[in-house]
């Protein structure tokens, strides 16, 4: 089976190409591929199917082989594997997704995309439809207590559960130890991806993560937005949004008119190979 690694500022999969190749068990393929010892080493699969509803499907696995809805830093490889790779010669396109269709524009450098910004759609603030198990219909700045700390919660989803957490230190947080209490955290049905952020201005934010099924990552792509929403909607930040995250920067704006929120950046190939199954 042929393959492409791929990354979007360090987050990164391993991507087939199903047009071409078939794939019979993908959480078991993902499960495999994901292993950095055993198997190739990634944060998940993705696979680039047909669609019939858009101009491609996006499938992606974690870590673990559980399914995810969405992922946009993966999303933005996608954009750039189709492109790069003559499935389509458009710089604006549709992707299907667990999450619905997204709808992405590419920038092109010499024959390669080398920027995608990609419409995440409307972020989701009602709790039983992120799903987050609470008394209110939303969950702004609710306390919740993990392994006896108080911390204060922002659940949103960007097709996928997410939980913000704002906090002065996020380069010392001991998130391998405190990242799986949030994630299998009692309230969290479907589990949880967290976010842990610090403001540095209005404008500006650094952020670590914790993905459910894969641990913590160097970028996610739907935490991001669902970050940029908390930082509003708690009065932190305001406009376009640089978060920092340990692979890079990602720019994420609200827009208030159409309750759309928009992510920019980058996408690369790593490199490309084979492996008998």
């Amino acid at each position: 089976m042929k393959f492409t690694k791929m990354q979007g500022i360090g987050n990164d999969y391993v991507y087939v190409n199903c047009f071409e190749e078939k794939v019979e068990d993908p959480a078991a393929l993902a499960k495999f591929v994901s292993d950095r010892h055993f198997g190739i080493g990634s944060d998940g699969l993705i696979l680039i199917k047909p669609s019939k509803n858009a101009d491609f499907t996006m499938d992606m696995y974690n870590a673990d082989g559980s399914q995810g809805e969405m992922c946009g830093n993966g999303i933005r490889c996608v954009a750039k594997y189709v492109y790069d790779k003559g499935l389509t010669d458009q710089q604006q396109i549709s992707i299907e997704t667990l999450a619905g269709i997204k709808y992405l524009d590419l920038t092109v450098e010499d024959g390669k995309v080398v920027l995608v910004r990609v419409d995440m759609g409307e972020p989701e603030l009602i709790a039983e439809k992120i799903p987050v198990i609470a008394d209110s219909e939303k969950v702004i700045d609710a306390p919740i207590e993990i392994d006896g700390t108080t911390y204060h919660m922002t659940c949103v989803s960007m097709g996928n559960p997410h939980c913000v957490v704002f906090m002065d230190d996020v380069e010392n947080f001991e998130i391998e130890k405190t990242g799986p209490l949030f994630e299998n955290y009692k309230d969290f049905p479907k589990r949880i991806n967290t976010e842990f952020v610090k403001v540095i201005d209005e404008h500006t934010l650094q952020m670590r993560v914790w993905e459910r099924g894969s641990g913590e990552t160097l970028a996610c792509g739907t935490g991001a937005c669902a970050t940029a929403v908390a930082a509003v909607l708690n009065g932190h930040c305001n406009g376009e949004i640089l978060i920092h995250l340990l692979g890079g920067d990602l720019k994420i704006e609200w827009d208030k008119e159409t309750n759309h929120v928009f992510m920019t950046g980058p996408a690369a190939i790593s490199f490309e190979g084979e492996i008998n199954l």
